[in-house]
């Protein structure tokens, strides 16, 4: 039973956040607001927080976490959201491939924690309070959680192998994260061009639309970003996923959060 709490904590930040971003699929055009999630924005926002709050505590509470790691997942979210302010060629930013080395460092877990902390450090550092603010918070957390699942696969390569397959996953997430967020706003786009979405859509005809809608406006700058985020973690990889590594090995009894099996008597 206390395996499974942090666990549900977990599942349900995914499933609230798949739901956010799909329910509106599902409204009468009559009960769409005429601004994205202008009134549900903050309740996504505080059930996510508080899901949070609640994964750190029971993950402390098991002894999975201790102050150890959360003074290094407080370290690494602002670390992370500080990097978003730098203006880098081709409109990228550094959260995104810190978030992606963290979370193959550190584990899944750990990485969904850290996606959405960082955002909101660089939303307070940015000012980017707004309501995208939660939906970028859940991508990023997806972003981070995904790349601790390949950093248990990867950590078995050798160091200049895995550096280039988690570069690849920087570099397919940069399209990812760009189409996700796109899906935040395109559903209350309704009347805005041949390519927006309305009730009654079928499936088929909404993917094409949105395919097209997504090639149109952002591929070619999440192209940018996407190299972005390839090119840094190529040259910084195999530096900071050593360090990482070597304060994760030593985060005892944390290790069960990073994907190890947890030491006897923890």
């Amino acid at each position: 039973m206390n395996r499974a709490r942090p666990i549900l904590a977990y599942g349900l930040i995914v499933g609230v956040g798949v739901a956010a971003f799909l329910y509106p699929f599902w409204l009468p055009r009559t009960a769409l607001p005429n601004e994205a999630h202008s009134s549900d924005a903050p309740l996504v926002a505080a059930v996510v927080g508080a899901l949070v709050l609640a994964a750190i505590a029971l993950e402390v509470r098991r002894g999975t976490m201790n102050g150890a790691t959360v003074a290094i997942l407080g370290v690494l979210s602002a670390s992370a959201g500080l990097m978003r302010v730098l203006a880098l060629p081709g409109g990228g930013n550094g959260i995104f491939f810190l978030v992606v080395l963290a979370g193959a460092a550190f584990g899944p877990r750990f990485g969904v924690l850290l996606g959405l902390c960082a955002m909101a450090v660089s939303a307070l550092i940015t000012g980017g309070i707004g309501p995208w603010l939660p939906f970028q918070m859940l991508a990023l957390c997806w972003m981070g959680g995904s790349a601790g699942l390949v950093g248990q696969v990867t950590r078995r390569l050798r160091p200049g192998a895995e550096v280039a397959t988690l570069a690849g996953f920087g570099w397919v997430w940069g399209f990812v994260y760009g189409a996700i967020m796109n899906l935040w706003f395109w559903p209350f786009a309704i009347g805005q061009g041949p390519l927006a979405w309305h009730p009654g859509l079928s499936a088929g005809a909404t993917v094409h639309h949105y395919w097209s809608f997504y090639v149109i406006t952002s591929f070619a700058w999440d192209a940018a970003g996407a190299l972005t985020n390839a090119l840094l973690i190529a040259v910084t990889g195999r530096a900071l996923l050593r360090s990482m590594r070597r304060f994760a090995d030593r985060l005892e009894p944390a290790a069960e959060l990073i994907g190890e099996p947890a030491m006897a008597g923890v």
